[in-house]
């Protein structure tokens, strides 16, 4: 890929901050936009139906995130997204993407490398861990792949994730803690 390549898809790009708590994209909205987040943690969540938030993903430094309903489906987010901390992203609309990407044979591959495969990559990888593992092993998983989260986000954030409750998140680091053999 040629610098020509990166400045014509750069120009699109826009580096955005939000503050611990603020909403990026709200439920029902339509924006196409794909973030990558440079520095901080984002919680996708949305409303069951008594009304009470289910956080299903946390995204840390470096993952991308973005209205996955309006980009493949035209449809409607069916989430929110906040700001866990304060959060530093990169941001481009989905559709400028794709037209910038789609002139350049060097770009398309980028293009569908970054966003198809790696949103779908992220809900898959989700689908295959509840089908495949037992809570515990969720957990332990996860405090693989995202050991830096574990100790940025609330229990309750995490557990929902995991598809358990923090009584249930609680008990099981209490087992894997005492299951730890400690060498003096």
């Amino acid at each position: 890929m040629s610098m020509k390549d990166l400045l014509g898809l750069f120009r699109h790009v826009k580096i955005d901050s939000y503050e611990k708590g603020e909403i990026i994209l709200r439920k029902g909205e339509t924006q196409k936009k794909i973030f990558f987040i440079k520095k901080g943690l984002i919680r996708g969540y949305m409303m069951n139906e008594k009304y009470c938030e289910i956080t299903f993903q946390l995204y840390p430094e470096y993952h991308i995130f973005g209205n996955i309903y309006a980009i493949l489906f035209d449809e409607p987010s069916k989430f929110s997204f906040q700001a866990l901390e304060a959060t530093k992203v990169y941001e481009v609309d989905y559709n400028s993407f794709i037209k910038v990407t789609s002139r350049n044979p060097n770009l398309t591959e980028l293009s569908r490398r970054f966003v198809g495969k790696k949103m779908m990559k992220q809900a898959f990888q989700r689908v295959e861990s509840f089908v495949l593992l037992s809570p515990e092993e969720r957990y332990l998983k996860y405090m693989n792949d995202y050991p830096n989260v574990i100790n940025r986000a609330p229990d309750k954030y995490i557990a929902n994730v995991l598809g358990i409750t923090p009584v249930s998140l609680s008990r099981i680091k209490g087992r894997i803690a005492s299951k730890k053999i400690y060498w003096i």
